[in-house]
């Protein structure tokens, strides 16, 4: 990082008396706020894993908090696991077996045809289930299969051991993934979807604290933000963490720029109407003007 950068990074922390950036955009479990949504999100995944479901699926709109949750899910599954993680797969039923084959640690036998990459992936899934470990494989981004993908997915579900599936199957997706799902052409995937839940976006209180969580974990001794302010930027985000997070960062810098150290409900509006009009970024609804009456 450019020394300059670095010592600037450096200046905006220390001038709220934090250790980190409270509001980066990189997902980090660390700083997974349990909303009540959250909350259930994550329960549904664990429930799809410890009940062996043959197929969890988890819905949410962009910056929603599913990768977050995932990559908690990750940190948290012990040693008789092997887990697979394909993010933003596309393709063919070829290529979607390379892909499954990289994720699990897997070389694809060169110039192999579809019959025989399924027999090497069947060739391993049982010796892990043979050795005692469950393979679980996971797909983010998975909005971006089509149907003749997912439908391959299904067949995957079917690669029994006795009583015992030697694969499980979490897809995480934008909500275009659950309308796939819903299609005529998918009857037999759903019906093997044992464990899922669609991600909603965060209400008011919850945004608030949110915000008030996340500030702290970063090492905030103080309310930084007022009500107000987070009233507005609910507002403005509709809810959407990944939005959320950009706003408060801004909203931040915009703050040290002033040189105080308090976010207000008319510093969140500046922040959006100069968003709106000069940022290249998703554009944000403006925030209804409560006490400051637009000065």
């Amino acid at each position: 990082m450019d020394t300059g950068v670095a010592q600037s990074l450096d200046i905006y922390t220390e001038h709220f008396g934090l250790h980190q950036r409270p509001f980066s955009l990189q997902p980090d479990p660390d700083f997974l706020f349990w909303s009540l949504v959250h909350k259930k999100a994550y329960s549904m995944l664990e429930y799809g894993i410890m009940t062996h479901a043959p197929i969890t699926v988890i819905t949410g709109e962009v910056g929603a908090g599913k990768t977050t949750l995932l990559r908690l899910l990750l940190r948290n599954l012990g040693p008789d696991f092997t887990v697979g993680l394909v993010s933003n797969a596309h393709g063919d039923r070829g290529e979607l077996l390379h892909w499954v084959l990289m994720a699990l640690g897997q070389s694809p036998l060169p110039d192999a045809s579809h019959v025989v990459l399924f027999s090497q992936f069947q060739s391993f899934l049982v010796e892990e289930y043979a050795a005692g470990r469950r393979t679980v494989l996971i797909f983010d981004e998975a909005q971006n299969l089509n149907e003749d993908t997912l439908e391959e997915l299904r067949m995957f579900s079917n690669i029994n051991a006795d009583r015992d599936e030697l694969i499980q199957l979490v897809l995480v997706g934008q909500p275009e993934l659950r309308e796939m799902i819903r299609g005529p052409k998918l009857v037999q995937f759903a019906q093997r979807v044992s464990s899922d839940y669609h991600l909603p976006a965060m209400s008011a209180s919850a945004v608030r604290d949110y915000i008030a969580h996340r500030t702290y974990v970063a090492g905030a001794t103080r309310d930084i933000f007022t009500n107000e302010a987070a009233m507005a930027v609910h507002q403005a985000t509709g809810g959407i963490p990944r939005l959320i997070n950009q706003l408060c960062d801004y909203a931040l810098v915009y703050v040290f720029g002033e040189g105080l150290y308090k976010v207000d409900e008319r510093i969140i509006h500046q922040v959006v109407e100069d968003r709106n009009a000069n940022g290249t970024f998703t554009p944000l609804q403006t925030p209804t003007r409560s006490w400051w009456g637009g000065r």
